[in-house]
């Protein structure tokens, strides 16, 4: 990828599986999660240096332990291979190990070099220059592993605190870097711990500014049915305040102030998510004061709930919604400058990290001139496209500033002038707009025709459709599989090795009529348009012909209307850890199908099986807001 603060970074590009032993049986089940593992390592793009903490942003590397282990420096959210790697950190910490390896009840410093983290994100490094100040500029994206999964899967929060599709996103501008070159590991001689140097009397400097992504902090789901909207289920919010809680102790411990923008349409079907998170910084946050800004295109254009005083720490949360939907339709995305303009003031208050290379420190560390003490936490319903298009917004303008303070810039200019730097910038925010959105809905990213060129383009607009249609097929028949490998390689499922090729746990355990009404659309499909070619013109062979092609047409719309009708029976759901209100949604639709008049005495008494791994984290219960 390049060297980022004279670290060589690399990309996960091949891998490669080593038995220790040959087996001499080959069970269905251990050659899928194999697959599975495999699936994950060649489509999820992974990151790790051997020198450089890449799971910390810049500032925590630079409050860090420099004389730990790498893999002890860590973040523990973003250190993705961190269960397959569990035995070796349990041997090199003397603890107790699952596997059997013997430990002696002390560290062994010498299994450290053997552990080594790799990041889940997006990472692009780019030697560049603005106004003829050469510099780095890189973009960092790192995708928590708790409560990793796919778009309709994984919602909101769980018991622990985690929300799904986290995403951590770090702007880095590197000034007076003369280690941009490739080659080494970045471990040479002569080179402690990577560096490579500066010019003289230049000492290099790092500023960087971080923005979170995450989504809607309690309790609620959508089920898939094959409808292109699925259903939406909410709890009470109530039940969701201590792992709201959890999760926000840990927001503000590590990032100061939040700024929670929330971009949820406030009609429709998203409006129950809009008021279940108001309901739930109220019930935060000590004494609330809610305001709201409304114009001619909406009564709600801006609300920003927070607290008057800080009494206790959630008055740090400050929650800002923004009707995006209705503020920007008709292409008009620079209203999307109303949202900087309430949040200017936050920006400044919460300020950028900053620091400057200490020359001849032998542990690597900057000296830091200027923290970073506020985050501003975005959401939309996917946290992906609309939260793309903000999150671009901010670091441009937080970039700006930055270039201004350090001299870069005069005031009033902008790094826009530069018309270089401005394509490779909005180049450089839709690829990870890209890359955040395929991890987790399976397509590209919308809207990044305007993020690449700064307008609407009809080709933009024909490239979402053809994603929408995509992400309807793959969320309705390819995330089950999908989600069980991230269960699989996060260790958030554990197979039973005593048991494996005995579960077969990934047969289809419908009743076999259910399984087969697909196959016999398609044949009626096939038979119809067969009895469609030109026959001969004989009126004795021609009605016989139009009965035939009747009623498989007959049979095709019964078929297609029972499909549609019982989607949840053909959603392609995990297998390994089955969400509760999918098992309770089969449940529901097989209960339904048994009355039925013609097909219910065909369908045997058959149970789902369901597995009992941890999926505690998706009981809905029975209190629901539908």
């Amino acid at each position: 990828m390049g060297r980022l603060k004279g670290h060589m970074v690399y990309k996960v590009i091949a891998t490669e599986f080593l038995p220790l032993r040959e087996r001499t049986l080959h069970d269905p089940d251990e050659d899928t999660y194999l697959n599975l593992l495999k699936t994950v390592l060649k489509t999820g793009p992974m990151y790790f240096s051997y020198s450089l903490d890449i799971t910390n942003s810049f500032q925590r590397q630079a409050a860090s332990d420099a004389s730990l282990a790498l893999w002890q420096r860590a973040d523990d959210r973003f250190f993705w291979n961190k269960f397959i790697q569990s035995d070796l950190i349990n041997f090199a910490a003397g603890a107790t190990s699952g596997s059997g390896l013997r430990l002696h009840g002390h560290r062994e410093p010498g299994a450290d070099n053997f552990i080594l983290p790799v990041m889940f994100g997006m990472m692009r490094i780019t030697a560049t220059r603005i106004k003829s100040t050469p510099l780095t500029f890189a973009l960092i994206t790192r995708r928590s592993r708790h409560r990793a999964g796919t778009r309709y899967l994984t919602r909101g929060i769980d018991e622990q605190g985690h929300v799904a599709n986290f995403n951590e996103t770090e702007q880095v501008v590197v000034l007076n870097d003369d280690s941009r070159g490739m080659g080494g590991m970045g471990v040479e001689a002569g080179m402690p711990n990577g560096k490579v140097g500066g010019f003289e009397g230049q000492d290099m400097q790092v500023m960087s500014y971080v923005q979170t992504r995450g989504s809607v902090p309690v309790y609620w789901a959508e089920v898939s049915t094959l409808r292109y909207t699925p259903d939406l289920q909410i709890r009470g919010v109530e039940t969701a305040a201590a792992a709201a809680k959890l999760h926000f102790d840990e927001q503000i411990r590590l990032y100061g102030d939040n700024y929670l923008v929330n971009l949820v349409n406030q009609k429709g079907r998203e409006v129950k998510v809009k008021q279940a998170y108001e309901q739930m910084v109220r019930l935060l946050v000590s004494g609330p004061n809610e305001t709201v800004q409304a114009n001619h295109v909406t009564d709600e254009k801006i609300r920003v709930l927070e607290s008057t005083q800080r009494s206790h720490e959630y008055d740090r949360l400050h929650y800002v919604y923004f009707d995006f939907h209705n503020e920007t339709k008709g292409l008009r995305w620079h209203r999307a400058q109303l949202l900087l303009d309430q949040l200017k003031e936050g920006l400044v208050k919460g300020q950028y990290f900053r620091g400057v290379d200490m020359p001849g420190d032998s542990q690597d560390r900057l000296e830091v001139r200027n923290r970073q003490v506020a985050v501003v936490r975005t959401n939309c319903m996917d946290c992906l496209d609309r939260t793309n298009v903000v999150q671009t917004m901010l670091a441009r303008w937080t970039l700006m500033r930055q270039l201004v303070d350090v001299g870069v810039l005069r005031p009033g200019e902008s790094a826009d002038d530069d018309q270089a730097f401005k394509i490779l910038f909005r180049n450089v925010w839709a690829d990870n707009a890209d890359v955040v959105s395929k991890t987790y809905s399976g397509t590209g990213a919308l809207k990044t025709d305007f993020t690449r060129t700064g307008e609407r383009t009809r080709a933009g607009m024909v490239q979402d459709l053809s994603n929408s249609i995509t992400r309807y097929v793959k969320n309705n028949f390819g995330d089950g599989p999908r989600q069980d490998a991230f269960d699989l390689f996060l260790g958030a499922f554990l197979p039973d090795s005593s048991s494996i090729g005995s579960n077969l746990v990934f047969i289809d355990r419908r009743p076999v009529l259910i399984q087969s009404i697909p196959y016999i659309l398609a044949a009626s499909v096939f038979m119809v348009l067969i009895s469609s070619l030109p026959r001969s013109s004989s009126e004795s062979a021609w009605w016989p012909l139009r009965l035939f092609a009747v009623l498989w047409l007959a049979i095709g719309v019964w078929c297609f209307r029972f499909i549609y009708s019982h989607g949840v029976l053909y959603v392609n759901w995990p297998k390994l850890n089955t969400p509760r209100w999918a098992n309770e949604g089969y449940q529901e639709t097989m209960g339904a199908i048994r009355q039925d008049k013609l097909i219910g005495s065909f369908v045997v008494r058959h149970e789902r099986g369901a597995s009992n791994a941890r999926i505690s984290h998706l009981e809905e219960g029975k209190k629901r807001i539908q």
